[in-house]
C-alpha cells in the first residue's frame, strides 16, 4: 500500500517551510495545500483541530502538528539524508540550538520589529543571540557539510528577517555583522532544494505588506 503524506501550508510561513525542505530533501511524495488562514480549509481544521494552523503533517492518515515535532518524525520515519546527527549527544545539541533559534533568536526579533515599547531591548537581545550563532557556527551548515534540522529551523534568518527588516527599516541581520552568518545564509539559500522551496525577500514583502495592512 502507498504511503500517503500531506502537508497543509503556507507560502510565507517559515515553519510550513522547515518541512517543505526537509521532505524534499529526503525525496518524499507528498501532496502541498496551500492555506488561506483567513479561510482555513475543512481540513487543516479536521487534522489541527486544537491549533487550526500551518504546518500541519499528515502521514497515512496520521496527523502531526508543531514544526519540530514534524521535523523530528520525518527524519526517523524516513533515513535518507539525516537532518538530526546519531550520536545522542549530538542530537540534544541539534534539539537545543533549534529551541535557541525559536525561543530566543526569534522572539527578540519580533520585538524589535514589532513591539515598539520594547523594540531597544529587542535589538539588543537579538544581537546578543545572532553573536552567538556566529560563534557557533564551525562549518558550511550548522549541520556540517550537509544541511540539517539547525539549518532549517533558522531559516527565518535567510529570508525572512532580511524582507521585513527592508519593510519596517529595522536593521538586524547583514553580513558585515555577522560574515560567518551571511556566508552560511547564501549557501543555505542557493542549496538547489532550499532555493526551489523559500519564497523571494520581494514575495515576502507582499505578504507583510498584506498582514500589516500596509499600503504603500
Amino acid at each position: 500500500m502507498a504511503e500517503i503524506v500531506k502537508l497543509y501550508g503556507l507560502r510565507a510561513s517559515r515553519f510550513s517551510n522547515r518541512i517543505n525542505i526537509a521532505l524534499q530533501l529526503k525525496g518524499v511524495e507528498y501532496k502541498y495545500y496551500e492555506e488561506d488562514l483567513k479561510n482555513k480549509s475543512a481540513s487543516l481544521i479536521k487534522y489541527n483541530p486544537i491549533h487550526k494552523k500551518v504546518p500541519t503533517f499528515v502521514h497515512n492518515e496520521n496527523p502531526i502538528a508543531e514544526s519540530l515535532v514534524i521535523l523530528e518524525y520525518i527524519d526517523e520515519t524516513w533515513k535518507t539524508h539525516p537532518i538530526l546527527p546519531q550520536h545522542p549527544y549530538e542530537r540534544a545539541q541539534a534539539r537545543f540550538w533549534c529551541r535557541f533559534m525559536d525561543d530566543k533568536v526569534m522572539a527578540a526579533a519580533w520585538k524589535a520589529f514589532f513591539v515598539k515599547e520594547e523594540q531597544k531591548q529587542g535589538l539588543e537581545e537579538v544581537n546578543e543571540y545572532l553573536e552567538i550563532l556566529e560563534k557557533e557556527l564551525k562549518g558550511k551548515y550548522f549541520g556540517g557539510d550537509n544541511i540539517g534540522m539547525v539549518d532549517i529551523t533558522g531559516n527565518f534568518i535567510v529570508r525572512w528577517i532580511p524582507a521585513i527588516q527592508e519593510l519596517m527599516g529595522v536593521e538586524i541581520f547583514t553580513e558585515a555583522k555577522f560574515p560567518k552568518l551571511g556566508k552560511w545564509s547564501h549557501d543555505f539559500a542557493t542549496h538547489p532544494v532550499v532555493k526551489e522551496v523559500l519564497p523571494s525577500k520581494e514575495e515576502l514583502i507582499v505578504a507583510f505588506k498584506r498582514f500589516l495592512n500596509i499600503t504603500n
